[in-house]
């Protein structure tokens, strides 16, 4: 598992943050009374409106901690930046094992620039990767696993069922109580329809479904969110690697509503689309 591929991977992570959707607050300390208003509310019907209340912040600065665990290695990135939350536009620099790469995305666009010895990872001379994630999932399930945005469940939370939340406390969070929530989101939600990624995804999960924990504070924005993953191999997907198992842990943090989030694309001169190239590796390790 090498530093280069778990850097890039955790940078993907960070488009939790600009492709779902989802914030969080502003710094203030919750009131008791809002907090205590949240706790009686259904742990369903909190779920649900905390994607709308969120999205109403407009923009919010965000951390991310994410660790994955392989072949006895364990490796952690960390990042901050800030996301629209509005039209889902995010800008993020992330740093893994001394290597930074800095992410933003765009119009369902992903450019990554690396540093250091990385910047060798960039074709053509250029300073940015560009993966176009529309482009992506019209290849076909195989290609997306390449590159895929893991907080995708956070969509389906406005639709979750109330058997599938359970409210399990209460928490403070850098000051704020929280209120503390796990949702069961299926596989089936994911696919989007596709039956041979449902089946990819229940495969590597070992389960039908996927565990979301969510932290909303007072007002019911989200504050954390926490995505914890073991992911099995697919045979014939790692050559050489057919029995690694990998367990990853994401941590999100939203904080400073209002703030400036002003993201924009690189220059076309300095992009080098590798779209169809992570298109064409997914498929033929399908």
């Amino acid at each position: 598992m090498s530093n280069a591929r778990i850097a890039s991977a955790a940078a993907v992570l960070v488009l939790a943050a600009g492709l779902t959707g989802c914030g969080s607050g502003d710094g203030t300390r919750a009131g008791g009374d809002a907090q205590d208003q949240q706790s009686a509310t259904p742990p369903v019907r909190a779920v649900q409106d905390a994607y709308r209340t969120t999205v109403a912040a407009q923009t919010a600065k965000l951390t991310v901690t994410s660790t994955a665990e392989a072949d006895g290695q364990t490796l952690t990135a960390h990042g901050s930046g800030v996301t629209d939350l509005k039209d889902g536009a995010s800008r993020v620099t992330l740093t893994s094992q001394g290597t930074t790469i800095e992410q933003r995305v765009l119009d369902g666009v992903v450019y990554q620039k690396p540093s250091g010895t990385q910047r060798g990872a960039v074709p053509g001379g250029r300073t940015w990767l560009k993966i176009d994630l529309r482009r992506l999932a019209a290849r076909g399930s195989a290609g997306q696993s390449r590159v895929s945005d893991p907080a995708e469940p956070v969509r389906y939370l406005r639709n979750v069922s109330p058997r599938n939340v359970t409210r399990l406390g209460e928490q403070t969070l850098d000051g704020t109580r929280t209120t503390h929530y796990r949702v069961s989101v299926p596989v089936a939600a994911l696919s989007r329809g596709d039956t041979a990624r449902a089946r990819e995804l229940r495969q590597q999960l070992g389960a039908s479904s996927l565990p979301v924990d969510l932290w909303l504070d007072g007002p019911g924005r989200l504050r954390q969110e926490s995505i914890r993953l073991t992911l099995h191999p697919l045979k014939g997907r790692t050559p050489g690697r057919g029995n690694t198992t990998m367990v990853s842990t994401t941590v999100l943090r939203f904080f400073g509503f209002g703030t400036r989030a002003e993201v924009s694309a690189p220059p076309a001169r300095d992009t080098a689309d590798v779209t169809d190239r992570l298109a064409e590796t997914g498929a033929a390790r399908g």
